[in-house]
């Protein structure tokens, strides 16, 4: 049994059990609600940034009373005949600008040199909900550098308390080092008593950062994103599913992440091995150029299919992959 609920004026099935803002992505577009904090492929995440807030403004059918305040949609499950209001709503509009503020309170302005930039959802937010100036007159907090590995960096000056990376930790590896100290405003990311988060699911916390203060220390100030080419690939691999993107700056490749959606979620987590330590075009089957968003500063400048020199191909995916991308850029 589905059930209808109006987003924005625009309808959608849904089944039981859904939130708001899956539902809103089912339509897709802009009227889909922000996310910092929530992510699809970790249980029990969401919640914690506030920052995809709406306004139910019927709870259903049987009881069309609007809710009183504004709710988070990543947590709150959809009844049949709701209506919805995101970005018509002006309420929702302000209160979201509210939040980019907080968020941006102890927040570095440092995305010249931050490695996150040109893929940080906090600085798409910035640009579409901040505000000019900040209220904030006192001073902002701020962490030392900690290595959380021989592999991963942790700027903690940076970190919105997403808990992204905790929960990562906690629900695909073996074993959790790292959590929340402290409260309030001391609250922050950290292993305990020193102790070096070492497994081999380990990066995946990198992918899951939505901003920068989780870094990977093999690609740190090595280039900008917009002057590298993502390539999807595929290996063999007895720890993990191999399926990842490959970051190439001319004939190298200088990162490799897991793949991720239109929302910036990894579709599967990849094991260390394929992350730190294949970093060469011959231990990969390369499948060609990953599909790039017109609105991505990557596609800003100038992104083009060029053949890559590689040992081990897939003529048939690459040929597809080609076409598609070039019908696609020049629309």
């Amino acid at each position: 049994m589905s059930m209808k609920v109006t987003i924005d004026g625009i309808t959608v099935d849904v089944e039981p059990g859904t939130s708001i803002l899956n539902a809103a992505r089912q339509i897709g577009g802009d009227i889909v609600p922000p996310a910092m904090c929530y992510y699809s492929k970790l249980q029990g995440s969401g919640g914690k940034c506030r920052t995809c807030l709406v306004k139910v403004t019927k709870g259903s059918e049987k009881d069309p009373r609007p809710m009183p305040k504004l709710v988070a949609s990543c947590r709150t499950g959809v009844m049949d005949g709701m209506e919805v209001q995101n970005i018509t709503s002006p309420e929702v509009v302000e209160a979201r600008k509210g939040v980019v503020e907080m968020l941006l309170i102890n927040h570095p302005l440092d995305c010249p040199v931050c490695d996150q930039a040109g893929e940080c959802h906090l600085q798409d937010l910035g640009f579409e909900h901040g505000a000019a100036k900040t209220r904030y007159e006192f001073d902002r907090r701020t962490f030392e550098k900690i290595d959380i590995g021989d592999k991963i960096q942790l700027h903690m000056t940076r970190c919105i308390l997403c808990y992204r990376c905790v929960f990562t930790a906690d629900q695909i590896t073996n074993t959790r080092l790292h959590g929340i100290l402290n409260r309030g405003d001391h609250s922050e990311i950290s292993t305990y008593i020193s102790k070096a988060v070492d497994n081999d699911f380990s990066g995946n916390v990198i992918d899951v950062c939505p901003v920068g203060a989780l870094t990977d220390k093999t690609f740190r100030f090595k280039n900008r994103v917009w002057f590298t080419k993502p390539v999807e690939a595929h290996r063999d691999c007895d720890k993990c599913c191999g399926k990842v993107t490959l970051w190439y700056k001319g004939e190298d490749v200088i990162r490799v992440t897991g793949r991720k959606d239109v929302y910036g979620e990894v579709e599967e987590f990849i094991c260390n091995t394929c992350r730190f330590d294949k970093k060469k075009t011959a231990d990969w089957v390369i499948e060609g150029p990953r599909k790039v968003s017109h609105q991505s500063v990557i596609s800003a400048n100038h992104y083009e299919f060029t053949p890559l020199p590689v040992v081990k191909t897939n003529p048939v995916l690459m040929e597809a992959n080609k076409e598609q991308f070039e019908r696609e850029t020049r629309l």
